[in-house]
């Protein structure tokens, strides 16, 4: 069977060539070759033998979602469409800023978790993506940004940071959501810090415990809500895994993370959970762990029974947080006309769990705690 070599990292390279008779050499190269070069033929990997080069044209591809869309915002941003099959596509977008350059990836088509304040929720879930579909919109970017070093160059980056932050959970796909980042964390691959590439998670808190051991990166917490009883509304994941285990788990990944807080996400909802005194209550809920929170003004979608915060709420809901000593943050809007803004990614996506009453292509849009 002919394999994707964008499905594997060093390890998974590593055994393949061992299965054909390859020193683990070969897997360093090639990774270079792929990942550094973001070169699919295998013809110009020139320090690789001349037989092992024909060899590879029949046992395997370099096969990245294609691209359907690239559009730019007024302000730079730039949102992608890649075609990941079967009626789906997922969307990434890339944010340029002066000191960084951020990509927002998805793990899934569509999400199953069922947020009540999220769109792709209520829309349904298809499946989980490929490594290369995940690392593939890396990939993808990299080449219409014209980012490509040579195999042993290590120069300045366009993409700097990297937020598991588009459609879907990606604890939810967490074995090839490691693997995509063993590669972007991969000095012979993209080589990036970890501190610079974020998952995002609602809470799937085993999930959480195999992510700190395995592969820990920087952190993100989609939290929402100050309690239980509001949370087990906006976030129905936390009816099986409350706040009290969802913080402990946080508490637990600080022991290996390579920050040391935790980011907590708030989408903020008017009369929901934006007063003062559920600012008051998330600062008691919080105190025992080291963290920073973003606040994120919600997005409205049709049929969206939430309305986002006026500014001055969140302005006084920041400073009550800030009072107390606590890092805040309130997400900036980028890419609004081209719809790339927090909660705004749009793909398509084959649902499956009925969740729509019908099997249609439906219109998606991204979580509201997508990109930073």
């Amino acid at each position: 069977m002919t394999v994707n070599l964008l499905d594997l990292d060093a390890a998974g390279l590593t055994a393949f060539f061992a299965e054909h008779g390859e020193r683990p050499f070969r897997a360093r190269q090639v990774l270079r070759w792929l990942h550094r070069c973001g070169q699919a033929d295998f013809a110009v990997m020139t320090d690789i033998a001349r037989s092992l080069r024909d060899e590879l044209g029949s046992l395997a591809m370099v096969v990245p979602p294609a691209v359907i869309s690239d559009r730019i915002s007024d302000d730079g941003t730039r949102k992608f469409l890649f075609d990941v099959g079967g009626g789906n596509a997922v969307e990434s977008v890339f944010i340029p800023e002066e000191e960084r350059g951020t990509l927002c990836i998805s793990t899934q088509a569509g999400c199953a978790l069922d947020c009540s304040f999220c769109s792709t929720g209520k829309q349904g879930f298809n499946r989980n993506l490929s490594v290369a579909e995940i690392i593939g919109q890396l990939w993808q970017v990299r080449h219409a940004l014209g980012a490509w070093q040579g195999p042993e160059a290590n120069g300045e980056r366009l993409i700097s940071n990297v937020v598991l932050m588009g459609m879907g959970e990606p604890l939810a796909n967490l074995d090839n959501t490691v693997t995509a980042l063993r590669l972007m964390l991969d000095d012979n691959a993209y080589g990036l810090s970890r501190r610079r590439v974020t998952v995002s998670t609602s809470g799937l808190v085993p999930a959480m415990d195999r992510l700190r051991d395995e592969c820990a990166v920087a952190l993100a917490v989609s939290l929402h809500a100050p309690n239980d009883g509001l949370r087990d509304q906006l976030v129905p994941i936390n009816r099986k895994y409350p706040l009290r285990e969802l913080l402990a788990a946080c508490q637990r990944y600080l022991e290996k993370a390579p920050r040391d807080f935790v980011t907590f996400e708030y989408v903020m909802l008017d009369g929901v959970n934006d007063a003062d005194a559920q600012a008051r209550e998330l600062l008691a809920l919080t105190r025992a762990v080291p963290c920073k929170f973003n606040l994120i003004p919600f997005n409205p979608f049709p049929g969206s029974p939430y309305r986002r915060s006026p500014t001055y709420r969140i302005r006084r809901f920041a400073e009550v947080l800030l009072e107390a000593g606590v890092v805040t943050t309130t997400r900036k809007t980028r890419g609004d006309d081209i719809d790339a803004a927090c909660g705004q990614l749009a793909g398509q996506v084959l649902d499956r769990t009925q969740r729509t009453g019908r099997r249609t292509l439906v219109l998606q849009l991204d979580r509201q705690d997508a990109c930073t």
